[in-house]
C-alpha cells in the first residue's frame, strides 16, 4: 500500500491477496514502479508443480513452509523459512512447493 508518493507499507498478516494465475497462487504485490516488484506469494493447499522463469532476477526471503526449486541446467534449491535466494533472469524454474507456503520477493 502506498501510504505517501513512493513510501510502500504493508505486513506478512494481510489479507490483500489476489489470484496469480502465473504461478497458480496468490499475491500481495507491495510496490510496482520503475522497473522494480516487490510482494509476496503464497500458497495454502497442495499443486502440481510449478514453472516460472521470472523476466528479471528474483531475490527472495522465505516466510512460512518449504519448497525445492529445480533450475534447468543448474542447481536445485532447497527452501524454507530464513532461507533467502537470488536467481537469474531467464532461469527455468520448477517449483516443488510443501503447502503453507509463503515468500517475500523482489524482482528487479
Amino acid at each position: 500500500m502506498e501510504i505517501a508518493p513512493g513510501v510502500f507499507v504493508s505486513d506478512t498478516g494481510t489479507s490483500e491477496w489476489e489470484f496469480d494465475p502465473e504461478v497458480d497462487g496468490d499475491v500481495h504485490v507491495l510496490a510496482s514502479v520503475e522497473g522494480f516488484d516487490a510482494g509476496m506469494s503464497r500458497f495454502t493447499t497442495a499443486l502440481d508443480p510449478v514453472t516460472y522463469t521470472p523476466p528479471k532476477r528474483e531475490t527472495l526471503l522465505v516466510i512460512e513452509g518449504s519448497a525445492t526449486v529445480q533450475i534447468a541446467g543448474g542447481p536445485s534449491l532447497e527452501l524454507k523459512p530464513g532461507v533467502i535466494a537470488s536467481i537469474p533472469a531467464g532461469a527455468e524454474t520448477t517449483w516443488h512447493i510443501t503447502p503453507p507456503f509463503k515468500e517475500f520477493w523482489v524482482i528487479a
